[in-house]
This record gives structure tokens, sequence and C-alpha cells, in this order.
């Protein structure tokens, strides 16, 4: 009897305060994640210093938050890597994620040797698909429709799809475009019960979104035509990842901890984010999965946005609709930045053997 009480908890775990019970797959992992990035290629910042050619400048700071990522994925079910396009190169190219992953491979041995729940190279890369290029800074009438479908749209459908009951964190580093085009689809294609029954499934972060079009116009379009669909977006509280500045953050803090001996996966690290005379920590996108991370600890339900997470907290300004926004700003991820960071740090140790 008591084994059988100690494998249910390990199934059905409450997070602080009483707030629900977080369901988990037999892999032990809470929450399931898709992670959209318009990811650039590993020399954006070849040698150090500077930006690589015009046509392969993209964020640097996306390298940042994936490496962070990919240390977290013994916590994370990574269930797709969205190769995207955004911001000057306007490029969806899934070979720049497959690059990374090549490094990753050459650490997630040693990973495993501190918890066996970290996925393979080849899983990850198994589950890495390909957007469209050319969406960046698009209208949402000329990125989203007939023809407009791509391998990530497609496959994005078949795995909200699948019968798991667990909800699908979605975090958009980059344009949304495949995420919208994937609901664009459901929409045309199925009944509005079922439409509503895919877009419950979905839980979507998204960093940016500015004037319209913002990265592109395809955020807009899903904040103006689903109230129900859960979405969080960050305008500011991102930036309390900025941490160029800050001894936990600056680039004397990410050689001791991460970029220098700490193997290739570390050594890809970017020394800044999208300005290079600024260097330092800048993972703006990092809060879309911190606000999980910090969730598997008790700290927050990432259900309730208004509660204090890493990933910051926000505020729903509109009771009708399940949109959020900003609301402490950026201070409501600094407050966590030692935590973030020793943990960070203990990660990286874990790629040496």
């Amino acid at each position: 009897m008591r084994l059988y009480l100690i494998n249910v908890l390990a199934l059905f775990t409450t997070v602080a305060l009483g707030q629900g019970v977080k369901q988990e797959s037999d892999s032990g992992k809470a929450y399931r994640i898709i992670i959209s990035s318009d990811f650039p290629p590993l020399d954006v910042i070849p040698g150090g210093a500077g930006y690589g050619p015009a046509e392969k400048r993209s964020d640097p700071d996306d390298i940042q938050s994936m490496v962070r990522l990919l240390l977290y994925t013994n916590d994370l079910e990574v269930e797709g890597l969205i190769a995207s396009s955004g911001t000057f190169a306007n490029i969806a190219d899934k070979q720049n994620i497959l690059d990374i992953l090549d490094l990753y491979d050459k650490v997630d041995e040693n990973l495993r040797q501190h918890d066996s729940n970290y996925p393979t190279a080849d899983y990850l890369k198994s589950v890495t698909w390909e957007g469209r290029s050319g969406n960046w800074g698009k209208p949402v009438d000329e990125i989203i429709g007939e023809g407009k479908d791509s391998e990530a749209s497609e496959t994005f459908i078949s795995v909200v799809d699948q019968a798991d009951p667990r909800p699908i964190w979605v975090a958009i580093w980059g344009g949304p475009q495949e995420v919208a085009q994937a609901i664009w689809k459901v929409k045309k294609t199925r009944s509005k019960e079922e439409l509503d029954a895919f877009l419950s499934k979905l839980r979507i972060f998204m960093i940016g979104l500015g004037d319209k079009p913002g990265q592109d116009g395809s955020g807009q379009w899903l904040l103006d035509n689903f109230p129900d669909l859960f979405m969080i977006v960050s305008q500011k509280t991102y930036s309390g990842m900025f941490a160029q500045d800050s001894p936990l953050g600056n680039l004397e803090w990410l050689n001791t901890n991460i970029r220098k001996n700490h193997g290739p996966l570390g050594a890809i690290y970017p020394p800044s984010g999208f300005n290079p005379d600024s260097p330092g920590m800048q993972e703006g996108d990092t809060p879309t999965f911190l606000h999980l991370i910090s969730a598997i600890r008790g700290v927050n339900d990432p259900d309730n946005p208004k509660e204090e997470s890493w990933g910051g907290q926000y505020v729903q300004p509109d009771t009708t609709k399940n949109h959020w926004y900003d609301g402490p700003g950026a201070k409501s991820i600094t407050k966590w930045l030692e935590d973030i960071q020793e943990d960070f740090a203990k990660r990286a140790d874990w790629m040496l053997p």
C-alpha cells in the first residue's frame, strides 16, 4: 500500500497553497511545451564580437535562451521546436536549431548522470519543425490562410490533437504565424465545438507584440479573434532578464558560470544579446518557460498569471477575455534573479564529466 501511495503522489503533485493538481506523464514531467523561435545561425556573433552577414542577422538572445532551455529539458516535456522567421534575416531554417542540438548531443550523457529524464538529442531533433520564411513585419492577410501551411503548422495540429489531457504551453520567441495558421486551419475545417476543444488545450506565452503588425500580424489576429484563448503577452516584463549590468548576468558572470570551461554547449552561449556593445545576459524570451520551472518548485500556478513567478507577474485588464498583459513589469522577474541564476549555474556544471 505504501508503494502504491508513493506512485500516486509521483503522478499527481499539488502546487503551492492548494492551487490545484499538477498532472504528470509517465516520465514524471508535468508540463508540455512547444517553442517557436526565429533562431539564428550559431555564428550570429562570430568570434564573440560583432554580427555576422546581414542575411544571417537575427536575435542572438534566442541562442542564450535555448542554451538555458536545453538544461531544463529534464523538467519539461518538449513536444516541438519550431524554426520561425523573424527579425532581419526573415528566414525560417530548422538547421539552425539542429546545429545547437548537435552541441547538446555532446553533453547530454553528462546531464543524464544527474537526471535520467534529460532527452536525447535525437529525440529533440525529431520534434524540430520548420515554419515559413518571410513573415516578419507582414500583415495577417498576407501570411495566414490558404496555401500558408508549413511543416510546423501541420505538425502543431497533430500534437495538440493527441489524447494527452495536459495542456500545451506554447512559447513564442519569434513570430506566431505557425501557431496562428494551425488555429486558422482548425477553425476552417472543424466545428465550433471542435475548435473550442482545440483552443482549450493551448496556453500561449508571447514575447513582444508592438504596434500592428508587431513581429507579424498574426499575434494581434489571435487576440482580436479568440477571446477565450489563453494568452500571456509580455511587452516589457521580459526585460527583467536583461542583466548585462548586474553581477548576476554580466559577461564576467557568464564567462565564469556558463561560457568558459563548461563544454561546447556553454561555449556557444553568445556574449551579448541584440546589442553587442552591451555584453551580458539579455534572455528576453526565457520567461516563457521560467514560470513553469518556478511552478515545479511550488512557487506559482502557471494557469494563474497574476501570481508571482520566475517568468513574471501579469494582469487581466478585461475579465471577459483570457488575455494577460504586463503587471508590475520587469521587477517581477528581477526579484527572482538570484534564484534563477543559481539554478542555471548548477545545471551548467552538470554538462561536465
